[in-house]
C-alpha cells in the first residue's frame, strides 16, 4: 500500500468533480445542503450554481495534485495540499463576488 495517499486523494477529487459535474449539469439550487441554501439567496439561482461548480471544481484539484506529488513524496504532497487548498478557496472566492 505504498501509494495508498494518493489512491485515496485522486478518489476524494474524483468524487468532488463529480458533484461540481452535476451541479453544473443541473443548476438545482437544492443540491446544496439546507444550512448553505438558507444563508444564501442569489437572485439567479441557475448563475450561482454555475459559478459555484466552477469554485467546486477548481477546489478538487488541491487533492488530484497532492494525489501526484503523494507518487512521489509524502510531505511535498501534504504542502501541495494545504496550499492548492488554501489558494484555491481564494481563487473560488474571486469567482464567487460577481453573482448575487
Amino acid at each position: 500500500m505504498e501509494y495508498g495517499y494518493s489512491i485515496l486523494m485522486a478518489a476524494f477529487a474524483a468524487a468532488i468533480l463529480f458533484y461540481a459535474g452535476l451541479m453544473a449539469i443541473f443548476k438545482d439550487y437544492k443540491m446544496l445542503p439546507y444550512r448553505a441554501r438558507v444563508s444564501v439567496k442569489p437572485k439567479d439561482e441557475k448563475r450561482y450554481m454555475i459559478q459555484l461548480s466552477k469554485a467546486v471544481a477548481l477546489v478538487a484539484l488541491a487533492p488530484a495534485l497532492s494525489a501526484l506529488a503523494g507518487l512521489w513524496n509524502m510531505l511535498v504532497a501534504m504542502i501541495v495540499l494545504i496550499g492548492g487548498a488554501v489558494f484555491f478557496i481564494w481563487l473560488g472566492t474571486r469567482l464567487m463576488r460577481g453573482v448575487e
